[in-house]
């Protein structure tokens, strides 16, 4: 009874990780586009960070954007798979990962969807920007972050714990 329990929690935190993503990256958007003046800089902490807003119809560096409809089947393929995993995540750090991973890709995949032109082809809202690197938003945040925890779990986690096992 217990490992059911445990699976259920780790679920849940999958799932509610990948809901408060999405709140968080609809409602950042929301107000980046009632506040914010379209492609126009207005700095934070000087030219370091500073709120620009953008609309990217393609990837991460604006890659892509020929691809839109590719890239939102891939977000909705993401996000299928994130729903997926959760219900076989077994530890809490990697239902944080891919509730991180799948939230992401559904705050980008609304945007697709719903933001113009809409219906697979819409517009990425972006408006964070540091320095002269790439604007992004809190989904892209979330999938960053997702993907280094994994690839920590992966490569630092899980052979620590076979070692220690081992021994």
């Amino acid at each position: 009874m217990k490992q059911q329990s445990n699976r259920g929690t780790v679920t849940a935190v999958a799932l509610a990780t990948l809901v408060v993503v999405v709140i968080i990256d609809q409602l950042s958007k929301w107000l980046a586009v009632a506040t914010l003046p379209p492609r126009e800089a207005v700095p934070v902490l000087g030219d370091w960070f500073r709120f620009l807003l953008v609309r990217n119809p393609g990837a991460a560096f604006s890659m892509g954007t020929d691809a839109t409809i590719v890239l939102a089947f891939v977000q909705l393929i993401a996000v299928g798979v994130a729903v997926f995993l959760a219900f076989r995540a077994r530890t809490g750090l990697s239902a944080l990962t891919i509730g991180l991973i799948g939230g992401g890709a559904a705050g980008n995949l609304i945007d697709r969807i719903f933001r113009e032109p809409g219906g697979m082809h819409g517009h990425v809202v972006d408006f964070f920007s540091f320095w002269n690197f790439a604007i992004f938003n809190v989904a892209d945040i979330a999938i960053t972050v997702g993907v280094v925890l994994y690839l920590a779990i992966v490569f630092i986690v899980e052979p620590r714990a076979e070692r220690k096992a081992q021994e």
